[in-house]
């Protein structure tokens, strides 16, 4: 009798030890892993959605990491350290391009616009290319979407460019040298002419008088191109359709906000992830954004904007135009049509 009882208290305590496990797998089947490619008012919509409360009224748990780079991103895709990824599209395309069978796919877009901005050394009212002449412009990762798009802009504007930084023959010079979190880091500290960032870092350095913003490289650019999008490993979406309908729901409550209220209504809810930034400089940051209309009124990923992310890629030489990426494989809408 006493072994029974002694096996029964046994078992009763295994149970209760085990409990805090078995809660915490229930609490991990809603959790979300998103990796960003930098922690930037650009993705204010996503911010939104987790401040104004629509992940959890989805009944997600999501944590939100910054892995800077595209490159990074997809590696924590890889890795399994990350469920979704938030960056430039282009990495799905190298992904799938190398051959990987279980490749990244994108399927709901969060900013149709180049959210940086070229710095310079000096306050410039009015922005003119010929001010780039012989200059070296601290452009970010080679085959990044910073940097490639940055190269579209010059040579649509007929200059010649180069990323060696001894070439004198050329217009400018661009730095691909300098990983993609360091590039105002080095600007800073008086390496280059010019350099590219993204909000806040842009405001703030303009701020503190180390430099200035000179223009938008989105507004330069003029045209809407797919620059970041949400995506998962096709591993992922196999075994998780349920948890991205309901993401991309939320994200879709966030961009609606972003676009349909006034900035002095977001800002409260931004200042919880960017404490740093005073209500000055997040409506400063807001407002710029705005106006280039950064963010689209639909997360759709379309055949004409794959098309101009593939132009830019294969301009900048990281592809061959020989290649055939096929649009139907990196990109599906079934999450936004299904979440509506």
């Amino acid at each position: 009798m006493k072994k029974y009882f002694l096996k029964i208290f046994l078992m009763i305590t295994l149970l209760f030890s085990l409990s805090p496990l078995f809660s915490c797998t229930k609490k991990d089947d809603n959790k979300i892993t998103i990796a960003e490619v930098t922690h930037s008012l650009f993705y204010a919509p996503m911010y939104l959605a987790k401040e104004k409360g629509f992940f959890d009224d989805e009944g997600l748990n999501v944590e939100i990491i910054t892995t800077p780079g595209a490159d990074k991103v997809m590696a924590a895709l890889i890795s399994k350290e990350a469920d979704i990824g938030l960056m430039g599209p282009e990495a799905s395309v190298y992904n799938y391009v190398n051959g990987n069978k279980d490749y990244a796919i994108n399927f709901a877009q969060l900013t149709q616009k180049d959210g940086s901005f070229l710095l310079g050394r000096e306050k410039i009212e009015k922005f003119s290319y010929d001010l780039l002449k012989g200059s070296t412009i601290i452009g970010g990762r080679k085959g990044g979407m910073p940097e490639m798009t940055l190269e579209y802009v010059l040579k649509k504007a007929r200059l010649t460019i180069s990323q060696d930084v001894s070439n004198k023959e050329v217009d400018v010079r661009i730095r691909t040298d300098v990983s993609f979190d360091a590039v105002t880091g080095v600007f800073i500290a008086g390496e280059s002419d010019y350099a590219t960032a993204f909000e806040p870092v842009g405001t703030q350095i303009e701020k503190a008088k180390k430099g200035y913003i000179i223009t938008s490289v989105g507004e330069l650019l003029n045209e809407n191109v797919p620059y970041t999008c949400f995506s998962s490993l096709k591993s992922y979406m196999n075994n998780n359709e349920d948890k991205l309908i309901k993401f991309t729901r939320a994200i879709k409550k966030g961009l609606s906000y972003i676009n349909e209220n006034k900035i002095e209504d977001i800002i409260p809810y931004l200042k919880q992830d960017f404490s740093s930034s005073d209500d000055e400089e997040l409506t400063k940051v807001i407002t710029n954004y705005l106006q280039i209309k950064a963010w689209p009124s639909t997360m759709e990923f379309t055949k004409s904007s794959f098309d101009k992310l593939i132009d830019i890629v294969v301009l900048a030489g990281e592809l061959n135009e020989s290649i055939k990426v096929p649009y139907e494989k990196l990109v599906t809408s079934k999450y936004i049509e299904l979440s509506i």
